[in-house]
């Protein structure tokens, strides 16, 4: 008798709140596919790679979160080109952000709401070089804090400024958690969207039901972000939320921007091992993307 049978037989009723499964599917009709965040140098990278490869599992996707404008150039071509060895998505967060920049609101505990949002005229026109920066290195994944400069790229974009085939990522640190947010994101030029990270499974079945882009989910979390981990829950954020991105691997680090060691990233690996095992034990049938399939932002 499975645990859920058993708890109704001896009285401990689960609520009838079913919701429904998502119909929706990645262009290769995949339900998930995997991310690790976090990554912020070549090394940390190989040490994520070689870490693949002993506990035998696929990675989709990897995110540089501290910002392209602190990497060189020989950091940004290394790294994606390991990406496109390994055939996985390399995306690059935008370096100008409030607390780089000249800001003391951003530095107190009120101004903190400002977030990683972009301060004046100035600041958008570095955001903007940044992003132009790697897409020129061939990096074709880009990760956004600020709705305006997704505005602005999503134009460019269209107008033939950026390669057709650059995908923007909307970051956790953007603060949208509601389907009306994400459906105004997906609209301004976002391909994919990390809502806040403690979204209860209804929530984010909501915030699906209203979008087609996929949804970035984290597994778990650093200390500075709650700390929390939701192994158990990934087989039922598939069923409801899908297109999903698990992004695992944040507990390994302290807080977000963290300069992962190369040890520390096959430790993220391990995490994920450990997603995965879930997904086999309780959901086997789900469907994950293949490596290099043809939608992935894989680096030029």
């Amino acid at each position: 008798m499975d645990t859920a049978n058993f708890l109704n037989k001896i009285g401990i009723i689960k609520p009838n709140a079913q919701l429904p499964d998502s119909p929706k599917r990645f262009p290769d009709d995949a339900q998930y596919r995997c991310e690790v965040p976090g990554i912020q140098k070549p090394r940390a990278m190989e040490g994520l790679l070689d870490a693949l490869d002993k506990y035998e599992i696929m990675v989709h996707r990897v995110t540089q979160t501290k910002g392209i404008m602190l990497l060189t150039d020989r950091e940004i071509i290394e790294m994606a080109d390991m990406a496109r060895d390994a055939r996985i998505e390399l995306f690059l967060s935008v370096g100008p952000r409030a607390p780089y920049d000249t800001s003391a609101s951003a530095k107190t505990k009120e101004g903190a709401r400002i977030g990683y949002r972009l301060r004046g005229f100035d600041n958008l026109t570095y955001a903007i070089e940044d992003v132009k920066r790697a897409v020129n290195l061939g990096v074709r994944g880009i990760v956004v804090y600020d709705e305006g400069l997704l505005w602005v790229l999503g134009k460019m974009r269209e107008e033939g400024e950026l390669p057709a085939n650059v995908h923007f990522k909307v970051s956790a640190h953007c603060g949208h958690g509601n389907p009306a947010s994400a459906k105004l994101l997906e609209m301004i030029g976002a391909d994919s969207f990390n809502p806040v990270r403690d979204l209860q499974i209804p929530m984010l079945a909501s915030v699906r039901d209203a979008i087609d882009i996929s949804l970035d989910i984290h597994m778990e979390n650093p200390k500075s972000s709650g700390g929390f981990i939701r192994h158990y829950e990934a087989p039922e954020i598939i069923r409801k939320a899908c297109p999903v991105y698990l992004k695992t691997g944040g507990a390994v680090a302290a807080h977000h921007g963290y300069d992962t060691t190369q040890k520390e990233a096959g430790e993220r690996a391990r995490q994920v091992l450990l997603v995965q095992s879930m997904i086999k034990r309780f959901y086997p049938e789900a469907i994950i993307s293949k490596r290099g399939v043809g939608d992935l932002a894989i680096p030029e």
